[in-house]
C-alpha cells in the first residue's frame, strides 16, 4: 500500500559499518526512511539485519558512518539515546511481562508517580492517569482490546502486538522498528498487525519492518531495502517488483538495475 509521502526524512543511514573481531557484519549500509513511510528490511539469515537493528536501537554502537534523525546527525550509543531521538523498537519477544495488565506493561519502567507529595514519596503510582493514557494510546490505533484490565497472557497474539506498538508510539516515537511482527500469528491476527502499521504510518510515523514474509512485505511496505552479506544491495519500490524479484535479490540471484 503506497501512502502519500511527506518527503521529509525521518531517519537516514550513511555508510554504516560494524565489525565483531574479524567479521564485518555491516559494510557501508546506506538508506533512508521518510516520515509516514513503511520500509521493509529484507535479507537471508546472517545478512546483517539483526546487527543493523541493534545499531539503530542503541544496543551496539557503529564503528563508522552516520545516522541522521530529521536531517541532523545523532549519536546513538545506548537504547536511551535511541529513545531520546524518537526511535522505539518492538522486538520479536515484545519484551512484556505476561502477568502484568495492559497499563502496567505500557508504563513498564516509565511509571507515573502520584501527584500527592506524601504518596509520591511513599512510592505510590498515579494509576488513574496511566489508565487514561493507556486507553488513549490504544484508541489511537483503533485496536480491538476487550478489556484494558486484561493481563497480557490472556490476549491474542495480535492484541499483544497492538499493546507493544501502542507502547512504542505512546512515548512519542517518530521511528518504529518492528522485528518479525507476524512471525507467530495466524492470517486474521497478521491482518490486524497490518492495519496497525497502516494506522501509525498514516500519522507520520516512519516504520522499519523486518520480515521474512514476502506477502506481508508486499501488502504493507512502500519500499524494500535488501541486505546481502552485510551490504545494502537494493532499495526498491515494492510496487515495482514481484515477490519473486525480492527473493532473488535476497539470495543474490539478482541485483538491482543501476
Amino acid at each position: 500500500m503506497v501512502r502519500t509521502s511527506l518527503d521529509q526524512s525521518a531517519i537516514e543511514l550513511k555508510s554504516l559499518q560494524k565489525s565483531f573481531g574479524g567479521v564485518k557484519a555491516l559494510k557501508n549500509v546506506s538508506f533512508k526512511i521518510n516520515k509516514g513511510e513503511v520500509v521493509g528490511l529484507l535479507g537471508d539469515n546472517g545478512a546483517g539485519k539483526s546487527t543493523l537493528v541493534r545499531c539503530i536501537s542503541g544496543i551496539h554502537e557503529v564503528d563508522s558512518g552516520e545516522i541522521l534523525i530529521n536531517g541532523s546527525p545523532a549519536k546513538i550509543s545506548s537504547p536511551l539515546d535511541a529513545r531520546t531521538v524518537g526511535i522505539e523498537t518492538v522486538f520479536q519477544d515484545l519484551a512484556m511481562v505476561p502477568e502484568f495488565n495492559i497499563t502496567e506493561n505500557l508504563f513498564l519502567n516509565r511509571e507515573i508517580k502520584h501527584k500527592n507529595p506524601i504518596l509520591r514519596w511513599l512510592g505510590w503510582l498515579d494509576k488513574k492517569t496511566m489508565e487514561k493514557r493507556s486507553k488513549k494510546a490504544l484508541n489511537r490505533l483503533n485496536s480491538r482490546i476487550p478489556s484494558y484490565d486484561a493481563q497480557i497472557n490472556n490476549l491474542s497474539g495480535g492484541q499483544r502486538q497492538a499493546v507493544a506498538i501502542a507502547r512504542a508510539v505512546n512515548w512519542g516515537a517518530d521511528i518504529v522498528i518492528m522485528d518479525e511482527p507476524t512471525a507467530a500469528l495466524g492470517v486474521e491476527q497478521s491482518a490486524q498487525v497490518n492495519e496497525l502499521i497502516n494506522v501509525i504510518s498514516s500519522q507520520g510515523v516512519a516504520v522499519l519492518l523486518i520480515s521474512h514474509n514476502m506477502q506481508h512485505v508486499v501488502e504493507t511496505c512502500d519500499r524494500a531495502v535488501v541486505l546481502y552479506q552485510g551490504e545494502s544491495v537494493a532499495d526498491v519500490a515494492v510496487s515495482d517488483v514481484t515477490k519473486e524479484d525480492l527473493v532473488a535479490l535476497i539470495t543474490g540471484a539478482k541485483t538491482q538495475a543501476a
